[in-house]
């Protein structure tokens, strides 16, 4: 062995390990098996400290039940709140996706703190005779119930980042409604002129929707409170102690500040993967409408020449390295890129939980990945469509103001007056020949210009009327 290396053996037989790693055989097979994406799982920060906050609350329940001494649970914990305060977690080098329903990541965890700890207590990293990754830092414990658990508190983190992201883009279009509350325009239905509506009733939808997606991600959030933690192998608990598994989740929800519940049934609970499913697919809503908004904007502000022009969206860098003076929407379109891998994240969840057999589901890394990936993206989509977009924007108001003066769909007030067919005849003809519907009316015989004037106010055609009093 190189003084360089330490030897550590597992039942596959040994296996030299850097001296400075705090990781050990079972990361080290498990860095030579799966050379999948290049990604660690140390880019997922929020796992790194729910992985540890789930060892810490089993540590402590195993302490006050007698599955292990004090002064190993003391320098465990003592390891755990290090990678807590974000500590060492360069040391978390298995891929993201790996084969083993995640033992590969629990036992990087294991092995970690187990070398945290043994050095705490004053002994040589490897020196497992004195504390064991999997006799002591795993006691009581399986991978099928510390990774599920472990994903659960992180996911809970990140939905919080992706929430407040989408609280401050509600804001920002809220803002521009009321910026654009006065400023008239026609809308649009399939893409041909619709009814005169305001600018500012065009962005408060959009706000909207955003406030309804955050409720939707709220009650998403709710389901993945309920953890298997206890559960052991399969759901029976075998080798935890006698109310550990009610111990446990009272001393994760403590660590954590996350409500935690103990599933009804641990068996169901460790099979079933329907709440990450059920956020999947909340996380493929909030793209797809993130995504339309998107799609908006970029119609909204096509030309400057040429196009619908009712918007000016903010310069954020030159569009072209062959037509001077182009500017693209730039920001819309990444956000829209964001969204169509989200759609496609949720395909992957939704195959990743079908494809569970029988007591276990070998695929929730892939889960995993998938959702925090959707999840982060999603709240740097927000951030960057506010800050470099949406609170630029700015409203054409020459276009609009002349669009809603020349619009032949204000005869759709005369509706209810004339008829659907003579206002369909005033409007064929104004286009045809190009005069305003004021003149038309009159000189077809159906309104005088003083009448249709009076009627035709655009300010009165954007909100439904109200009853007398």
């Amino acid at each position: 062995m190189s003084t360089h290396c330490r030897t550590e053996r597992d039942f596959l037989g040994e296996k030299d390990i850097p001296a400075a790693a705090y990781w050990g055989v079972h990361t080290a097979r498990a860095i030579e098996n799966f050379p999948i994406t290049g990604t660690r799982i140390s880019v997922m920060p929020d796992l790194i400290r729910a992985l540890a906050l789930v060892k810490k609350a089993a540590v402590r329940a195993n302490a006050d039940l007698g599955a292990i001494d004090r002064d190993r649970a003391a320098a465990i914990v003592l390891a755990c709140n290090a990678l807590i305060q974000g500590e060492f977690h360069d040391q978390f080098v298995v891929d993201v996706v790996q084969g083993g329903a995640g033992t590969s990541t629990n036992m990087n965890a294991n092995e970690v703190i187990a070398n945290l700890a043994l050095e705490k207590l004053g002994h040589d990293k490897g020196r497992y005779d004195v504390l064991h990754p999997n006799d002591h830092v795993n006691a009581s414990q399986s991978t099928n119930d510390v990774y599920p658990t472990a994903m659960r508190l992180a996911l809970w983190s990140a939905i919080d980042r992706l929430l407040s992201a989408m609280a401050r883009l509600r804001a920002g279009f809220q803002h521009k409604a009321d910026e654009f509350s006065q400023v008239l325009k026609i809308g649009r239905t399939q893409l041909q002129d619709a009814v005169p509506m305001t600018l500012g009733q065009e962005f408060l939808t959009y706000a909207v929707m955003m406030e309804e997606d955050e409720a939707r991600l709220r009650e998403a959030r709710t389901l993945i409170q309920e953890i298997n933690l206890g559960a052991t192998a399969i759901g029976t608990g075998i080798n935890a102690p006698a109310g550990y598994a009610e111990l446990a989740c009272q001393y994760l929800a403590q660590e954590s500040g996350i409500s935690v519940v103990k599933a009804s049934n641990l068996i169901e609970a460790t099979q079933d993967t329907g709440a990450f499913v059920q956020l999947s697919g909340v996380l493929k809503r909030v793209a797809t409408k993130l995504s339309k908004i998107c799609n908006d904007l970029r119609l909204l502000s096509s030309g400057p020449q040429a196009g619908f022009g009712d918007i000016k969206l903010p310069p954020r860098q030159a569009g072209s390295s062959i037509m001077p003076g182009k500017v693209n929407p730039v920001i819309p379109e990444v956000v829209n890129q964001v969204a169509f891998e989200v759609i496609g994240n949720d395909m992957t969840v939704t195959m990743a939980s079908e494809a569970g057999q029988l007591q276990l589901n070998a695929f929730e890394p892939i889960i995993g990945w998938s959702l925090f990936k959707s999840i982060e993206h999603l709240s740097q989509a927000c951030l960057t469509l506010q800050t470099n977009c949406v609170s630029g924007i700015e409203a054409n108001h020459a276009l609009l103001a002349q669009r809603v003066r020349e619009s032949v769909t204000l005869v759709t007030a005369l509706n209810p007056l004339i008829g659907y067919e003579k206002a369909a005849l005033i409007a064929k003809t104004a286009i045809a020949t190009g005069a305003p519907i004021a003149e038309v009316a009159e000189s077809l015989g159906l309104m005088t210009v003083a009448q249709m004037e009076a009627l035709l106010v655009p300010e009165n055609l954007t909100q439904p009327p109200r009853r007398p009093t």
